[in-house]
């Protein structure tokens, strides 16, 4: 019932949040251009500020419930190191979205696109938010290693693996958008696939999930083609450190990982290009979209471009599929 009524409240905290976050925003000047429309409309950006407000509302909820109604407070510190990691990294990605630092970098088309922070910061400015799971050292040090077996990392675990986990996931789930929908889109899937997993599995993650999923869905409506508010770097950011945060309090690295692969594909795709790639498209006149740099491929949405010509909302859609599709492979052990 507890995990019922955090999910409500972080689906009508998110969907209200948004609804008035993007008067907000777009009165404070926090906009960013929608490069696949034809007028290319500036719309308020930063969208993983409301979608926080419904997770933070969400647990906060779930921990409240099961202090004071069922008397149950071991797990309390494990989703209050969770709410801190949230707001850090939401910190660095409204920052990011700010475009603090003004910085335009020349792609591989040619094109010059402006950028927030500087892409060697982004790491460094993410890894305070492992810092609250580190220090209750959460999850379990004990790994199990395709084709090596149970490894025992130790203290290494906390002190290193973690960081590595929330910093990794942060930053790769950053690297594939720009597209209505696409975001938000992937994350409802892959967090109701990881939360029902962990549902599955008894596992005290399933609420981090859940509430995640739920918010994402109260979301998506104003994200969705054509969009009234842009994700930006603060929601990107946040459902990767809530994707890292979940499988290490659940021991769940392993469906994490698998779940992400996508984003760890889109990783090496863009280090071909050296991080100065990006994921859209050249507009053409009848609103499809042509592959930015020819046959090379630099990013999964070049490779959709690539097999045909399709509008921007069907670039989404396959996306998603995408994301389905591996988001359905941690089932194959259980069922």
């Amino acid at each position: 019932m507890s995990e019922l009524i955090s999910v409500v409240i972080a689906f009508f905290t998110t969907f209200f949040a948004t609804k008035l976050g993007i008067k907000f925003l777009y009165a404070a000047g926090i906009v960013g251009l929608d490069l696949h429309k034809r007028n290319k409309p500036r719309l308020p950006t930063a969208g993983g500020i409301p979608v926080g407000f419904g997770i933070l509302a969400g647990l906060l909820s779930y921990v409240g419930i099961k202090t004071f109604v069922y008397g149950l407070q071991a797990q309390a510190i494990y989703f209050l190191a969770v709410i801190s990691s949230v707001l850090i990294v939401m910190f660095v990605g409204l920052l990011d979205d700010l475009n603090i630092s003004k910085r335009k970098i020349k792609t591989k088309n040619g094109m010059d696109i402006r950028t927030g922070l500087a892409q060697w910061a982004k790491p460094l400015l993410t890894l305070p938010a492992a810092i609250p799971l580190m220090v209750i050292m959460v999850g379990h040090s004990t790994m199990a290693i395709p084709f090596v077996g149970n490894v025992d990392f130790g203290i290494f675990y906390p002190l290193i693996l973690i960081p590595l986990g929330i910093v990794g996931a942060s930053n790769v789930v950053n690297l594939l958008g720009g597209f209505n929908g696409m975001e938000a889109g992937m994350g409802v899937v892959y967090m109701l696939a990881l939360g029902t997993y962990a549902f599955l599995h008894q596992n005290m993650a399933t609420v981090i999930f859940l509430v995640s999923f739920a918010s994402l869905l109260g979301f998506i409506r104003f994200n969705w083609f054509p969009a009234r508010i842009l994700p930006g770097d603060s929601l990107t950011y946040l459902l990767g450190s809530l994707v890292a945060a979940g499988v290490i309090i659940g021991n769940m690295e392993r469906a994490g990982v698998i779940v992400l692969l996508p984003f760890i594909i889109e990783f090496f795709l863009k280090a071909r290009s050296r991080f100065k790639a990006t994921c859209l498209g050249k507009l053409r006149k009848d609103g499809k979209l042509d592959p930015p740099y020819g046959r090379k491929i630099y990013s999964l949405t070049h490779v959709i471009m690539n097999l045909g010509k399709f509008y921007e909302y069907q670039v989404t859609r396959i996306m998603i599929l995408i994301v389905v599709v591996f988001s359905l492979i941690p089932f194959l052990g259980i069922l």
